[in-house]
């Protein structure tokens, strides 16, 4: 089989686990009295990102190779994520918090390493074979957001948007993959015989880093920003649902198939990826992740302007920023970090930027976000209802503070034959 179609079913197959459950994981979760705890699912994420994927790393560089710890970190995942699928099947309303969520700890503590492991088997593969990685590899990564919203459809398809059978779902997926991944070519391990301290086998020297007073206002503000990344995916499809309440709105498509109608968010995603290029030379880094602010902004604006009755256009002009939120700001910061960095601590620091988003951002995020629904919200027969338009309002206010000090306090002059020479 050609190379290129492999590693396009790798990534198919890598994002569709995390596609089946991550959007629609807090319609299961509320109606069997865990809806005050959905922030907690979706924070572990995040503090299990800030040092599983450095430890698995190191052990794939060092004695087994990536290929092999992506299918063993998969076969784990997707076992984990069964048993807490079934054990929320066997157990219906009787379903007990620290069993479900030790069982979905252990499968993300080692889902999350596997999207780096992926991207480390592709490059290593492209490599081998001799293409260019800058240019071979995003129309392979594609696939994965592909994937992802193939697996969201199948859910809201086969009806398990409010069941625990999502998890078994992406849990036969991940060991699909698991099997996979044995298949894939072979990476190499390292046999240097100098050895690392700990803080630089974790990456921390690129902490060092902080003492630059621009580039630590940039890691700020990363985590500032970053507060906002999960917010959606763990709120959009139950606020959406929730609408079925209302006799007016209960047969609409957005209520029946709310995965569906997010899903757009990932299809915009994948389009304004090939916006940047252009964007980044015309307006400079600086000015791209405003526009990612100021994205975020509308992202939740039109989420609490609209419904989805004679409103829905409003979701959808949601679903079409949340791209540009998304991608502005994720790539043209991490070509900031590029830039601005040298070689010796380029991929700590690209560490440290998805550890200031991805890691501490997004887990205060989801638990300040828990918090402001729980203020405002209730779960009531099935769905989360009561004062939204408030809730997205205060996403809104805070994600337009962000952008205004960013505006204000970080200075960055635009390059244009820099940007131009790094597409």
């Amino acid at each position: 089989m050609n190379l290129k179609v492999r590693l396009i079913i790798m990534n198919f197959l890598e994002f569709a686990v995390w596609g089946a459950y991550l959007t629609c994981m807090g319609r299961y979760l509320g109606p069997y009295g865990m809806g005050g705890k959905i922030g907690l699912f979706y924070s572990i994420q995040g503090i299990v990102s800030i040092f599983m994927p450095a430890l698995i790393g190191i052990i794939a560089d060092r004695w087994i190779p990536a290929q092999k710890m992506l299918g063993i970190c998969h076969a784990i995942a997707g076992a984990s994520l069964i048993a807490a699928g079934y054990y929320g099947i066997a157990t219906g309303t009787e379903v007990q918090f620290s069993i479900l969520f030790t069982l979905y700890t252990i499968s993300v503590a080692f889902y999350m390493p596997t999207l780096a492991l992926s991207n480390s088997v592709a490059y290593n593969a492209l490599d081998q074979k001799g293409y260019d990685t800058v240019k071979a590899f995003p129309p392979i990564r594609v696939f994965g957001t592909v994937g992802f919203i193939c697996s969201m459809w199948a859910v809201d398809l086969l009806g398990f948007q409010t069941s625990s059978k999502q998890f078994v779902l992406s849990g036969c997926i991940g060991l699909v993959l698991a099997i996979y991944s044995f298949t894939l070519p072979k990476c190499p391990i390292s046999t240097a015989s100098e050895t690392k301290s700990l803080s630089e086998a974790l990456g921390l020297k690129a902490f060092s880093l902080f003492k630059q007073k621009k580039m630590a206002i940039f890691f700020v503000f990363s985590m500032l920003l970053g507060v906002s990344l999960q917010i959606t995916n763990g709120f959009a499809n139950p606020f959406i649902a929730s609408f079925g309440a209302n006799p007016e709105y209960a047969d609409t498509f957005g209520v029946q198939h709310a995965n569906i109608l997010v899903s757009l968010s990932q299809v915009s995603e994948t389009l304004c990826i090939l916006l940047i290029p252009f964007f980044l030379r015309k307006f400079g880094i600086k000015k791209v992740m405003l526009i990612a602010m100021f994205a975020w902004v509308l992202r939740f604006g039109f989420f609490g302007l609209g419904n989805p009755g004679s409103g829905v256009w409003l979701f959808i002009l949601s679903m079409i920023v949340y791209g540009v939120a998304f991608d502005f700001f994720n790539i043209s910061g991490s070509l900031f970090v590029d830039k601005e960095t040298d070689k010796d601590t380029r991929s700590s620091a690209q560490g440290l930027f998805m550890l200031m988003t991805n890691g501490v951002g997004a887990t205060i995020g989801t638990l300040v976000a828990q918090w402001v629904v729980n203020r405002y919200c209730v779960w009531s027969d099935g769905y989360l209802v009561g004062n939204w338009t408030t809730v997205w309002d205060i996403f809104a206010a805070y994600a337009m503070v962000v952008a205004i000090l960013f505006a204000i306090i970080f200075k960055y002059k635009h390059n244009l034959n820099t940007i131009s020479s790094k597409n």
